[in-house]
């Protein structure tokens, strides 16, 4: 029963990394592929196939519309992550994009303090230190922060609120397949609406951009999310998180090795705090574990 026990732990610990891994990869990914397609119809399309890819077991369900309700409050967090992602991609670097969204860690506590009023530990408040100061190198400050920067902020607010909804639906045993399914579907409508309401160009030129879109629907879109989900029923908070702090770490060595982004030390610096402020940001809550409760509530649920 032990070994068993430790063979579960150690593929959940596995498929983990899997999503930190994979999803470090897309910001370079995604970011050649904008030159073939809009950001919004990426997501849309992506999302679509992703659901599509997800129908089959979806169909054996008795009751189809079942955490319909669920879906939709995470399908509007997850649409402004990767609206907001995608199209910074458009104006920042695959590297800048991975540290920012790394940032989502110093927004946990920042909600908890707006809509609980519970004051951050004094971990959270260096980690929030460091967070700022890293971000002030990677972007050489106020001036320096470009409208792919901005965008790649409030994804990363839209990241937290993500992980702390999604970790109060899993533990609440909820049917993973069908929660992930109505997120899929619903981001792709709330993406073509926007995109149709824009005037978006809704095409993709090239085989290139189709086999990324692909490629994004099936590994860090269906894979991995479902992945996610599942870790977080059988993994605490802390190890979800503390591993999820490799996901820019691999931003960046794709985005300076395949990528082929230029190198620069200080940049390398900013993240290399962000990356310290993301594990600082777990480590306060080691202390703090009756606070998990009251994280999982936020936003009025």
């Amino acid at each position: 029963m032990e070994i068993r026990t430790g063979a579960k732990k150690l593929f959940t610990d596995l498929g983990l990394f899997y999503c930190a891994a994979i999803w470090g990869s897309t910001f370079i990914v995604v970011k050649g592929a904008l030159n073939s397609v809009h950001p919004v119809t990426m997501v849309g399309i992506r999302f679509f196939i992703s659901a599509l890819l997800l129908l089959p077991w979806v169909l054996k369900r008795e009751k189809k519309t079942v955490m319909m309700k669920e879906g939709f409050i995470l399908a509007c967090a997850l649409a402004c992550l990767y609206l907001s992602q995608t199209t910074g991609l458009l104006y920042t670097t695959a590297s800048n994009s991975g540290f920012i969204t790394g940032l989502f860690i110093i927004f946990i506590p920042a909600f908890m303090f707006i809509f609980k009023r519970r004051k951050p530990t004094p971990l959270e408040c260096v980690s929030a230190i460091l967070a700022v100061t890293g971000l002030w190198l990677l972007t050489g400050g106020i001036r320096g922060l470009n409208r792919g920067d901005a965008l790649t902020l409030v994804a990363a607010a839209s990241y937290a609120a993500h992980l702390i909804i999604t970790d109060n639906y899993v533990k609440a045993e909820a049917d993973t397949v069908m929660l992930a399914f109505h997120q899929f579907w619903m981001v792709s409508v709330i993406s073509f609406t926007i995109g149709v309401a824009a005037g978006c160009p809704m095409g993709v030129s090239g085989l290139s951009g189709w086999t990324v879109i692909v490629f994004l629907a099936v590994f860090p879109t269906l894979i991995a999310f479902y992945i996610q989900m599942l870790a977080q029923k059988e993994s605490e908070p802390f190890k979800v998180g503390l591993i999820f702090t490799f996901e820019p770490v691999f931003a960046a060595i794709f985005a300076w090795t395949w990528g082929g982004e230029k190198f620069m030390a200080v940049k390398a610096a900013g993240g290399f705090l962000i990356v310290s402020a993301m594990l600082l940001g777990e480590l306060s809550k080691v202390n703090f574990r009756r606070e998990n409760k009251s994280a999982s509530q936020l936003i009025g649920l």
